[in-house]
């Protein structure tokens, strides 16, 4: 069994020392390594590659094609030339979904491969990989699929001598963003909404993790995605974002990662040409639990909300809130709960815990498995102090009375909670943030929304005794 050890290094914040004498093979090659670019993989304008590396041993995976401005030119001219000119946004919404279906399937028939890419790069144990990052991102896909024929306006019945009528229209170039503790998940999060609507797509995955976003570039063209709708970067935020960010020929930008770096997003695109902006950012998110609920059933709750994916998410319920009747019975058993954590290789089976990174984000959100367990007394007191912090992503309350989960649930100023359960979720769920948690919101009708553009036309009727 592996076991976490210190480690001094600026790289990596964990090691794993395996009893087996080393790590487990990768089950899987790495295929694909330039950028994707108007339909086809291609080097740099400038030859530059970076290294990717497996977490597990520090040891380097691939080089990848490192983009610089001028391949972010390239890949937006692309993309616009696919927006103005090209078949997609043309294209009926029931043939778009029906592309989008198929590549939904075929993510599904790679799910091994695909798998086992997303764990040897990012650290995430294989088994909730195969079980949820893929599966969901297929449900993702799916999602918005269903809704591409079913995009349309209103009629309007003026006053006056006129009618009018809305048309909802693909907002653009969609520049997009996304971090390295879901890589795929987000991927798809955010060219499945974009691509239904007849958006084009110009994603940059993180630099830790862009294996499995080339590979998915991959299979989009496999399933017929026209070439400039869909291409993928490999770069670093300072140079390959920051071009995305103030770029005039974007029409929207979305980012998930940090506030401080959403700041500088949103910065950038005012700006430019004040792109319509979206941004899922950090939280401090509270777990309520009251003295009615199942101590055990709380335990359990508490437990994922605190350590899925190694606590890397935002979202996590990292400040834990017990009703001080029983909170010290609490304490006693979370403790015995963690310290039945399996840390190890994440290709091992049952593993929970893989390697972690000890970047400036990771300890200051603070991204990582920590719980923060605080007692309260009253309802009152805890409303005001799950409220009492810079961030509104997410929120949990474990109660068996329903008038104390609803006063508690429309009292925190967060854009979602839940309610005796958490991280419960289906693509129709919106997510976005109050405050300093970010703006808009992702998934849902919501997160199509935002890649829409609303148009109002207005005629004018003859006179007619029915207006």
């Amino acid at each position: 069994m592996a076991s976490p050890i210190s480690d001094d290094s600026e790289t990596w914040a964990w090691k794993l020392v395996m009893e087996d004498g080393g790590p487990i093979k990768a089950p899987v090659t790495v295929k694909y390594t330039k950028l994707f670019i108007n339909g086809e993989f291609v080097d740099s304008v400038s030859g530059k590659t970076f290294e990717t590396f497996d977490p597990r041993t520090e040891e380097t995976i691939t080089s990848v094609s490192e983009a610089t401005s001028e391949d972010v030119d390239l890949a937006v001219k692309a993309a616009r030339a696919a927006f103005d000119h090209g078949p997609w946004p043309r294209m009926s919404g029931q043939e778009r979904g029906r592309i989008l279906h198929k590549y939904a399937d075929l993510l599904l028939q790679h799910l091994d491969e695909i798998a086992a890419l997303e764990t040897w790069d990012s650290g995430k144990p294989l088994d909730m990989v195969k079980m949820g990052d893929v599966p969901t991102s297929a449900n993702i896909m799916r999602y918005y699929a269903g809704y591409a024929d079913k995009i349309h306006g209103l009629t309007l019945k003026m006053s006056g001598q006129y009618q009018g009528y809305t048309l909802h229209e693909p907002i653009g170039v969609c520049g997009q963003i996304i971090p390295w503790n879901y890589p795929l998940l987000m991927f798809f999060s955010k060219i499945s909404p974009a691509l239904a609507c007849g958006c084009t797509v110009v994603i940059k995955s993180a630099e830790q993790t862009p294996l499995t976003a080339l590979y998915c570039a991959h299979l989009s063209r496999e399933v017929g995605i026209p070439p400039g709708v869909l291409n993928v970067l490999s770069g670093f935020g300072e140079t390959t974002g920051a071009t995305i960010s103030k770029h005039m020929d974007i029409d929207k930008i979305a980012f998930t990662g940090s506030t401080e770096v959403g700041r500088l997003v949103m910065e950038a695109a005012g700006r430019s040409n004040l792109k319509d902006v979206t941004l899922e950012l950090g939280g401090k998110s509270p777990l309520i639990i009251m003295d009615d609920f199942d101590i055990d059933e709380a335990i359990n709750i508490a437990h994922r909300a605190a350590y899925v994916n190694m606590g890397q998410i935002c979202m996590a319920g990292s400040r834990v809130f017990v009703q001080e009747t029983v909170y010290d019975e609490f304490v006693k058993k979370i403790i015995k709960r963690v310290q039945k954590q399996v840390v190890g290789d994440p290709f091992k089976e049952g593993v929970q815990h893989g390697p972690q990174d000890n970047m400036r984000i990771a300890q200051e959100e603070i991204f990582g498995p920590i719980m923060s367990i605080l007692k309260f007394k009253t309802i009152e007191e805890v409303i005001e102090r799950g409220n009492k912090t810079i961030y509104g992503l997410v929120a949990g309350v474990l109660t068996n009375n329903i008038n104390t989960a609803n006063r508690i649930a429309r009292s925190l100023r967060a854009g979602r909670v839940w309610i005796n359960s958490f991280y419960a979720s289906s693509p129709d769920c919106p997510l976005g943030g109050y405050k300093m948690s970010g703006i808009g919101r992702e998934l849902g009708l919501k997160g199509l929304e935002s890649y829409l553009q609303v148009k109002c036309v207005i005629t004018p009727l003859q006179e007619s005794p029915w207006l």
